[in-house]
């Protein structure tokens, strides 16, 4: 209507754009709770440690912050990485992914800031570098731990700047470009062994996420079991239906050291190698102890275990002293001395 009143044209265009951002969550909602155990796009986990670890991400995911994640191999990096990038307002642009161990150092100079036609033996055009690709969107270094010095002072001097020059180039190229990187490398030590840059560090490292190995996430070993099961199963072998008894109780007593990817390769043989409907403990090649793999099975068991675990901590945090360990574990004095007595803990008071 005109004449046009300011306030109230701000107040309707404030209101789209609320109405507007409830919309996108319900939407991301519903699509959660149509797909068995997924969030943030394709990372599949019901555990209370990762979905704490989503919380994280989707907190950040609107900000121009630097995330590092650190976790050992094979935790899924790059799709928590994806994730984040999905679930921010940059998920319109490209997401562009680098393996920093996997190019060797004299071209990853290239690989990363691109290169004019000319600039050297064989650079027969002007190619763009992953950074440059990635404008307006994001960019996933992984294992930046491996990325040579020489460079780290010019990946440095983007985060700075956020100006890049390609290799032969002559001008300044303005870059948009979030960064997220990863690594399994410890690189305080790397600092320490001056072969990691502090302030690099510093700069990529805004904010922190750390990813717990498959080990210690609760119950998604089964979960995850079931899942590349259903894919194995229909790329290679449609007999196989599902997950016998024993091959849960195996999965969810074995420790993991590769983590997801080792758990998706043994699932991917065992899908091949299954003589019947159900896999089985056997086809996963796994030696576990049964009677172990049976009592994480077991409701008594495992809150037996936990007992055991908190009132050991308990005392060996008060030096002893059964009344303070009692008060620790909220339980009275009395009730601390049957437990001891019940899981023959005597000797530990």
């Amino acid at each position: 209507q005109k004449p046009v009143d300011i306030d109230e044209l701000g107040l309707i265009v404030r209101r789209a754009f609320h109405v507007r951002k409830l919309e996108q969550e319900n939407a991301s909602l519903a699509a959660r709770g149509n797909d068995d155990g997924y969030i943030l796009g394709d990372i599949i986990t019901g555990a209370p440690e990762m979905l704490k670890i989503a919380q994280m991400v989707e907190r950040v995911a609107n900000t121009n912050a630097s995330v590092m994640l650190l976790g050992a191999s094979g935790t899924g990096k790059e799709l928590l990485a994806k994730g984040l990038h999905d679930s921010s307002d940059r998920s319109d642009k490209a997401f562009v992914a680098i393996n920093c161990a996997a190019i060797p150092e004299n071209l990853l100079e290239s690989e990363l800031f691109g290169h004019e036609k000319g600039a050297f033996t064989g650079a027969i055009k002007t190619t763009e570098g992953k950074i440059e690709q990635a404008d307006g969107g994001t960019l996933f270094l992984d294992e930046v731990g491996d990325i040579p010095l020489p460079l780290q002072v010019k990946l440095l001097r983007f985060l700075q700047e956020r100006m890049i020059e390609r290799i032969g180039g002559r001008k300044a190229i303005a870059v948009d470009t979030r960064i997220v990187c990863a690594t399994h490398q410890n690189l305080e030590s790397m600092i320490s062994e001056n072969s990691f840059r502090e302030d690099l560090y510093y700069r990529l490292a805004e904010i922190v996420i750390k990813i717990p190995p498959l080990s210690g996430r609760s119950g998604d070993a089964s979960l995850l079991a079931r899942h590349f099961q259903k894919k194995f199963a229909a790329e290679i072998n449609p007999a196989v239906k599902g997950l016998a008894p024993d091959a849960l109780a195996a999965l969810e007593a074995w420790q993991w050291p590769g983590n997801v990817r080792e758990l998706e390769n043994r699932i991917k043989r065992a899908v091949i190698m299954a003589d019947g409907k159900l896999i089985c403990a056997k086809d996963l090649d796994l030696e576990v102890d049964e009677d172990a793999a049976t009592d994480l099975l077991n409701l008594k068991a495992a809150r037996e275990a936990a007992d055991r675990s908190a009132i050991l901590r308990a005392i060996s945090q008060t030096s002893g002293n059964i009344s303070n360990a009692a008060k620790l574990l909220g339980i009275s004095r009395p009730t601390l001395y049957d437990l001891l007595k019940q899981y023959k803990l005597q000797q530990a008071s």
